[in-house]
């Protein structure tokens, strides 16, 4: 019996060491369940531990009895005589469970706080729900929300994919990752553009229609560098591989400005800004663009445009010039008017005021003449 414990305590170490788990861990919870197994048998007390010792393996059992405080009263060794083989068996269904359990945490630790990272994974199963990335050791989910309308994936196909959320579970950590979020294309752009990893260049704003055209917003801490150019990549290789891994979604890499004005003429790219009016207590901004520039400022269906908006956090309104030149002078015209009727107005006042006075003065010369005619009792004067 004796070697046989020491048997058992040899494959318990290989285990602990092989799982990442601690011996003290593995002798713990299977105390725990060997106290269980222990209150199911004929006899048994109500209130007992199990005592494994470390060196050798041996386990022994206590029953205990209490006083209505909950204080150990008295104290008994129970080992039952067949312990031997209920233990084995209990062992073996425990160390089955903490090895899952710690296979489980372990997967949980790797991806725990990885939010926001970039991985890569197989597609292993598609349905109108979801699609699961095989990783290697565990797999992902990615909803049906968060992939891009236009994206067809196949089974086996290698796809990249960024991590939203790390769930821990009953059943082990749960990965949620998309195709959809803004982070994906920054992330992309860090693994083919060696000065923004660096942090010579940052990308400052991303605005993205996923599937689409995404804008990026990037700036250089070194005057020596050239943002655009930097993420475009000779012959415009960088920027294509980003491209490639988003399926052919179009990407406008635009220099970020401090200047309001100016980072708007920039986002509003590929049309040329005539002018830019900005709203500061409104937090809006209308671009005037000249008339065969009007499509393409706003972009098929509104998007270029809507991406400019998001790129600088503003309310933009895109107008063609001759648009913007006719409401100007009818605004113009319309002070005018204003003004004009304004002083009309008081003309006719003071024209009417006049006219009321020399309507009285005319009714004073008749009246007087008459009250004069009138006979002291009042009445009208008999006719000669």
């Amino acid at each position: 019996m004796a070697r046989d414990n020491q048997d058992f305590m040899d494959a318990l170490e290989v285990i602990a060491r092989e799982k990442g788990l601690t011996v003290e861990t593995l002798l713990e919870s299977l105390a725990n369940a060997l106290v269980a197994a222990y209150k199911r048998m004929p006899g048994a007390a109500d209130e007992a531990y199990v005592e494994i010792d470390p060196d050798n393996g041996e386990i022994r059992v206590f029953g205990q009895e209490l006083d209505d405080d909950g204080n150990v009263v008295r104290e008994w060794e129970d080992t039952p005589k067949d312990f031997g083989r209920i233990a084995a068996q209990t062992a073996k269904q425990v160390m089955f469970q903490k090895i899952r359990d710690a296979e489980r945490d372990l997967k949980y630790e790797e991806y725990a706080g990885r939010e926001g990272d970039v991985v890569t994974g197989v597609v292993s199963q598609m349905d109108s729900r979801f699609t699961l990335l095989d990783l290697g050791k565990i797999e992902a989910i990615m909803p049906h929300t968060e992939c891009p309308p236009n994206e067809r994936y196949s089974i086996g196909q290698r796809i990249k994919a960024y991590i939203v959320e790390v769930r821990k579970t009953a059943k082990g950590p749960q990965i949620v990752v998309s195709r959809t979020h803004p982070g994906l294309v920054k992330r992309l752009f860090e693994l083919e553009v060696p000065e923004i990893a660096s942090g010579v260049v940052e990308i400052k704003a991303i605005a993205r229609e996923p599937g689409h055209r995404s804008k990026v917003a990037v700036w250089s801490n070194d005057d020596g560098v050239d943002p655009v150019g930097a993420c475009v990549g000779s012959r415009g290789s960088r920027v294509r591989m980003v491209t490639n891994e988003l399926m052919g979604e179009k990407l406008d890499i635009v220099p970020f400005s401090e200047d309001v004005v100016e980072y708007l003429e920039r986002a509003i790219q590929p049309a040329y800004a005539l002018e830019v009016r900005i709203d500061e207590e409104a937090g809006s901004a209308l671009i005037v663009v000249g008339d065969d520039q009007l499509s393409l400022a706003i972009g098929r269906e509104g998007q270029n445009a809507r991406l400019a908006a998001r790129l600088s956090g503003l309310h933009i309104d895109v107008r063609a010039e001759s648009e913007v030149a006719a409401l100007d002078q009818e605004a113009a015209l319309g002070d005018g008017y204003l003004d004009e009727a304004t002083i009309s107005g008081a003309d006719d006042v003071a024209d009417a005021d006049q006219g009321a006075e020399d309507l009285i003065s005319e009714f004073d010369d008749v009246v007087e003449p008459r009250k004069e005619d009138l006979s002291a009792d009042g009445s009208e004067p008999t006719p000669s």
